[in-house]
């Protein structure tokens, strides 16, 4: 059902819970085990993925980010409040609506504890089959309701990212500048002052693969590799540009090498030597399809593709160094995903107190920091915890399937019988704390804060702490422009909304 389109609008993956809810009401039900195995491997493989620019964003966007969240989860219990005030529910209910509203188990858990009465896990009953749906709808449809293109914003995102890695180039300079002559490439610091990498140097006619101890002399011709402004400041530094080609030398090369060895993985440049070991410079670096400029303090990534400038008799020395072999990219280590998530479950058990206010993170809560923070790591000794984009979006896709199939069959069976029970007016007042804390966090991010559709949906999902939301938005881009966002939002959303579930509870 996913696959049908209707004016360009599709459900993908998300069509799953749909057809999940009308089994769930003719009775058929999905374990709860494999929720939760859904839901860590979900969480798991979206932290690994957003940790390494997890800390950048949140730099970047997180105060407007938390703002929005801090918005939404607060005028979430204010339209709670309002709507108990003026319907006469008892707000013992209104708790459980909210936390349904904006499907929190957690959130559910501080009620049931704030209020001591089981009136909350009535109201999260109603409200929380129209908590998934409705944020899985509202995203989906978000994008032609404010006529904003995913695409243009792809792009968009893309040159931001690109704009941080400026193009990196190779020019030839010829040493004039009298200051450096007879002085080593060591002493004069060229890639600490200039941040260019030195890849070849000629004397005489004679090509060389630079060292630390290469004395450059009136007349000797370098080739630098780096970015614009980086190739001006040799230019100073050595001398002016010069289109004086290289000749060919048979016992040089330049070799593009895959990196495929844990043991290189972590490592920075610095720490590796390579000039001193064997003879050879890393002068490029790419990375997700983007070229980067190598330092000192760069750490190899596994995947990265770097091109080495060396020696040819070293050259399988370095090769076999940094692996190499593309068939190591699709195997996949279960030992790190299981012990990631291990320590994501009991970081999840944690209780945290302050004065009278209690804070668990939950399995959701704990999976997503570990996650993020070994993304973020990458490697931890032996283990690495970063996995290939495929392996990746394998256990992704596995873990929406039983989150999503399971989140259904238990929302359809109750659905119609709640309804019957208590009745339309507590739908209708679930549907209104869903829906228009939404509407009003949106206005506010599209224009008072000109947020990009990618960040803002994101930020939606996870201030709404829907999980389920995350899930529909992952087939509509290609960028993890919203999973960055998501995480950086969840936390504190968690938070939030125990502390305003203790508000509601506090007037009940």
């Amino acid at each position: 059902m996913g696959k049908i389109s209707v004016k360009g609008i599709s459900l993908d993956v998300s069509a799953v819970i749909f057809v999940a809810l009308i089994f769930g009401h003719f009775g058929y039900l999905i374990p709860a085990e494999f929720q939760k195995i859904g839901l860590v491997l979900f969480l798991f493989t979206i932290g690994i993925q957003a940790g390494p620019g997890f800390f950048e964003a949140f730099k970047k966007h997180g105060r407007s980010l938390i703002n929005l969240a801090i918005i939404l989860i607060f005028s979430a219990g204010l339209v709670t409040w309002l709507c108990c005030s003026f319907f006469n529910i008892d707000l013992k209910i209104g708790a459980g609506l909210f936390t349904g509203a904006l499907t929190s188990t957690p959130g559910l858990a501080a009620a049931i504890d704030a209020t001591q009465s089981p009136l909350a896990s009535i109201g999260y009953g109603i409200a929380y089959p129209f908590g998934v749906i409705g944020v899985i709808l509202f995203v989906r449809f978000l994008p032609k309701m404010i006529q904003s293109n995913i695409k243009e914003a792809e792009e968009k995102y893309e040159k931001e990212k690109m704009a941080n890695f400026p193009e990196i180039l190779k020019k030839n300079f010829i040493v004039e500048n009298e200051n450096v002559f007879g002085k080593s490439i060591g002493e004069l610091r060229i890639r600490f002052m200039t941040q260019a990498v030195v890849s070849r140097v000629m004397h005489n006619g004679i090509a060389v693969a630079p060292s630390a101890d290469t004395i450059l002399q009136k007349g000797d011709i370098i080739k630098a590799v780096g970015i614009e402004s980086a190739l001006k400041r040799v230019s100073l530094l050595i001398g002016p540009e010069t289109d004086v080609e290289f000749p060919l030398n048979t016992k040089y090369d330049v070799r593009s090498v895959l990196v495929t060895n844990k043991e290189a993985v972590g490592m920075s440049i610095g720490q590796m030597n390579l000039i001193g070991t064997y003879n050879a410079t890393i002068t490029r670096i790419r990375r997700s399809g983007i070229d980067i400029t190598p330092t000192p303090a760069s750490k190899i990534q596994m995947g990265d593709k770097l091109v080495i400038a060396s020696s040819r008799e070293n050259l399988t020395q370095v090769i076999n160094f940094f692996g190499n072999d593309d068939r190591k990219l699709s195997d996949t280590d279960f030992l790190p995903i299981s012990l990631g998530i291990i320590f994501g479950i009991l970081i999840g058990k944690l209780n945290i107190n302050i004065g009278d206010f209690s804070f668990s993170p939950g399995l959701s809560g704990g999976v997503l920091i570990i996650s993020l923070l070994l993304g973020r790591a990458g490697k931890t000794g032996p283990i690495l915890w970063t996995m290939t984009g495929a392996a990746n979006n394998m256990l992704r896709q596995l873990g929406l399937l039983f989150f999503l199939a399971t989140v259904g069959t238990k929302a359809g069976s109750q659905m119609m019988g709640t309804l019957n029970q208590y009745g339309w007016k507590l739908f209708y007042v679930g549907v209104i704390i869903t829906l228009f804390p939404m509407i009003i966090a949106t206005i506010y991010a599209r224009f008072v804060k000109k947020m990009d559709i990618l960040t803002l949906l994101g930020a939606l999902t996870g201030s709404m702490t829907s999980t389920p939301g995350l899930a529909a938005i992952d087939p509509m881009t290609r960028t993890n422009a919203p999973a960055l966002a998501y995480a950086t939002v969840y936390p504190i959303a968690m938070v939030c909304v125990i502390i305003v579930v203790q508000m509601l509870s506090a007037f009940a």
